[in-house]
């Protein structure tokens, strides 16, 4: 095999998961960002986690800081892998723009649930809650398309939503799950994506 064809074969492989060009490059920066959180110890944890009482103290940063630090590198890896599957179902269902919209809109969505629905909630780490606003995003903009996939994505975002009130999920292991800011990003995300136009041209 040539390296002509092996580059050609790379970039069929790159572009098939939205990988392709400075994309690819964007992609391997927010999962590195991901994973190295899995490694900031418990004064990184400290420093940057949701917690209600240093919020109310006016540590304000935690509201953004806290979606991104994790607990563990078993919980970042689980994470990043969830993040690198998003991107594979949806990096070009909307704009890199509107993308930070929805993550935005999830975070501001988790923040507020916790902060007034939920206060006994007292401390918070983790992407899974922004994570859950770009699945229910992207699962918007592929029923509101008529995509071949639209219902199978919805009922496995409702299903995971009604399944985790229950019980913990199964991977989730020894790690406290907050199954509410699930629940809230994918509000979030999801009121954003309604608001926001799809494309349908490759990024």
């Amino acid at each position: 095999m040539t390296n002509g064809s092996v580059r050609r074969r790379a970039t069929r492989v790159l572009a098939s998961v939205n990988g392709d060009g400075r994309h690819g490059l964007a992609l391997l920066a927010l999962v590195a960002i991901v994973l190295l959180s899995g490694f900031a110890g418990r004064a990184g944890i400290d420093l940057l986690a949701y917690q209600r009482d240093a919020i109310g103290a006016g540590e304000l940063w935690r509201l953004l800081s806290g979606h991104w630090v994790h607990f563990d590198p078993h919980h970042a890896l689980l994470n990043a892998l969830g993040l690198a599957l998003l991107w594979m179902l949806f990096a070009r269902d909307l704009r890199p723009a509107h993308w930070l919209l929805v993550v935005g809109a999830s975070i501001a969505a988790i923040d507020a649930g916790l902060w007034w629905l939920d206060p006994d909630v007292g401390w918070y780490v983790g992407a899974s809650g922004w994570l859950h606003g770009v699945l229910a995003a992207g699962a918007w903009v592929h029923l509101r398309r008529g995509d071949a996939d639209r219902w199978l994505l919805v009922a496995l975002l409702v299903a995971k939503l009604l399944m985790e009130q229950r019980a913990p999920l199964p991977f989730s292991g020894d790690m406290p799950v907050i199954v509410e800011a699930h629940l809230y990003g994918a509000l979030g995300g999801l009121a954003a994506a309604i608001c926001l136009p799809p494309r349908r041209e490759p990024l």
